[in-house]
């Protein structure tokens, strides 16, 4: 006789407290998005920066009409914060108990399936009620190593503005050591 472990019985499903478990998938449940909260300090920071360098910028378009500007997104964009993929994923481990872990981020789709035998190193997350988070998979059925990403206020902000901002943060340098010296 055969018994099928739907994962549906939430009485027995624990949190693992090992940083590396080695189980079977069970079920992966359909995944929903969660927010990177992005601090306002930090925020400030990077567009005060940045608008130094858009000033410099305003300049130069006066004098040089043919540039133009790019594209500018509002601080309520900006605030919000990137969101990212959240399943959760249901395995069995080696002493028979049905784990939950979080994996956050997007893997390619065949990268796992149920029965799949696994190896997971996880990390446990701020809020103590959430399952640890996923940092890397080993599918030790098909030999792929596995690491999912996730946005991050740094890819949220996006290579213009930062480059922006690191031009007016040494802008603000250059003129600070000047009239020092002067």
């Amino acid at each position: 006789m055969v018994v099928m472990d739907s994962g549906l019985d939430t009485r027995r499903i624990v949190h693992p407290s090992e940083r590396i478990v080695t189980g079977r998938v069970v079920r992966l449940l359909d995944g929903y998005s969660r927010e990177v909260s992005v601090g306002q300090p930090v925020l400030v920071a990077v567009l005060a920066a940045a608008g130094v360098a858009g000033l410099l910028m305003m300049l130069v378009r006066a004098v040089l009409p043919g540039l133009s500007g790019g594209s500018r997104r509002r601080w309520k964009d900006l605030k919000k914060g990137p969101e990212y993929l959240v399943t959760p994923l249901r395995l069995r481990d080696k002493a028979g108990r049905l784990c939950e872990v979080e994996l956050h981020g997007h893997l390619p789709q065949s990268a796992l399936h149920p029965a799949d035998h696994v190896q997971i190193t996880v990390r446990p997350q701020r809020d103590p009620e959430l399952p640890p988070r996923i940092e890397r998979i080993v599918n030790l059925t098909t030999g792929q190593l596995l690491t999912p990403r996730t946005a991050t206020l740094w890819s949220h902000l996006g290579p213009p503005l930062l480059l922006q901002a690191t031009l007016g943060a040494l802008l603000l340098l250059v003129v600070a050591a000047w009239s020092a010296l002067g």
